[in-house]
């Protein structure tokens, strides 16, 4: 594995696209608009920023095109399902709308006592979810001021995925709460986590039958929530190498062929295939973790951030070395597609 090693000192090992005039700090969340090619980037510069993503073959480029200021650090966005607006939220404990492709401002649409971890648009209901650290899960009708339906958790909400009517909430204690959104006020089922480590992502298989979860300790579980298919159910380890253990800090599965990507501090990012149990394709580590990452709505383009992930405190944030990038990675087929196991005749 000697690309590691030469790869280390390299931010781009991977000849990826860099995005344009990135955030100053850290970036914490991308978000692609579910209709066109325009990314949202969420930063702890306070910053919600937007850029035109072009492609001309096997060319990219970026360009600018808006930015609004929360008065924290931001640490979520979401789109609206017919990509017009954006939401975000963070450490001001308010989630702002932002009428992007109207040129609309920003308006304040959800409130929590502590800052706001996760926010998902949930098309189906017409309605805005938010997860916090005050332990709860809020409902919004973006008309009305106050929440439709507030749930309780059982700890600070570290990651949410949404695909409906599917919806899995991971919090402090290791819990994960899964939900039918048919019945939202009701929890439908309560998970411990498969990994012994704290949560930090998780993604709602396409076809809403389990859920992917990722920890600190370089791991991901793969579960099942029909009791008939726990024999289906089994974790691997990720973003290692040697005794250096990563953590797992985005999955997102390729919405066309339903394989999925993880990223971690290790500054990799890997495709992989749960029902063949395969990865199909490891990539070199860049010089800086990799916080998060998305691809755009129809898997051609994969967004990741390299930057500080602050795991390990102010203390060893080194602002002079450590530059904030966004680059924007054209997957192949073979790095995407999956691959019938040996002796079946694939899919099922």
């Amino acid at each position: 594995m000697s690309t590691f090693g030469a790869a280390a000192a390299n931010h781009n090992p991977n000849k990826s696209f860099e995005v344009s005039q990135p955030p100053s700090d850290s970036v914490s969340s991308l978000s692609f608009s579910p209709k066109a090619n325009i990314l949202v980037a969420t930063s702890w510069d306070n910053q919600v920023r937007c850029w035109e993503i072009s492609r001309n073959g096997t060319a990219v480029a970026s360009s600018p095109k808006a930015s609004i200021t929360h008065d924290q650090p931001v640490l979520c966005s979401t789109w609206k399902d017919d990509g017009t607006t954006v939401f975000s939220g963070g450490c001001d404990k308010q989630v702002k709308m932002w009428p992007l492709l109207s040129g609309g401002q920003p308006m304040t649409v959800a409130m929590h006592e502590a800052p706001i971890k996760e926010v998902a648009w949930i098309p189906e209901m017409n309605m805005l979810v938010t997860g916090s650290w005050d332990k709860t899960l809020k409902y919004w009708d973006t008309r009305q001021p106050n929440p439709v339906h507030t749930q309780q958790l059982p700890d600070r909400c570290y990651a949410l995925t949404v695909k409906y009517p599917l919806m899995v909430v991971g919090t402090a204690d290791r819990n994960l709460i899964v939900f039918n959104l048919q019945n939202p006020q009701t929890e439908y089922k309560r998970v411990v986590s498969p990994l012994k480590y704290q949560t930090r992502c998780v993604a709602a298989f396409p076809d809403q039958q389990g859920f992917l979860v990722g920890s600190i300790e370089g791991r991901v579980g793969v579960h099942h929530l029909d009791d008939g298919q726990q024999n289906k159910n089994f974790t691997f380890k990720c973003h290692r190498d040697g005794s250096e253990i990563y953590s797992v800090n985005s999955l997102n599965f390729h919405p066309i062929h339903h394989t999925f990507a993880t990223a971690g501090s290790d500054g990799a990012f890997n495709f992989w295939d749960k029902d063949s149990k395969q990865r199909l394709k490891a990539m070199s580590r860049c010089s800086q973790p990799i916080p998060c990452s998305t691809f755009n709505n129809d898997g051609s383009i994969f967004a990741y951030s390299v930057c500080y992930d602050w795991s390990k405190g102010a203390e060893n944030h080194n602002p002079s070395t450590a530059k904030t990038y966004i680059f924007l990675h054209l997957p192949q087929e073979s790095e995407v597609k999956g691959k019938p196991r040996v002796g079946t005749s694939g899919r099922k």
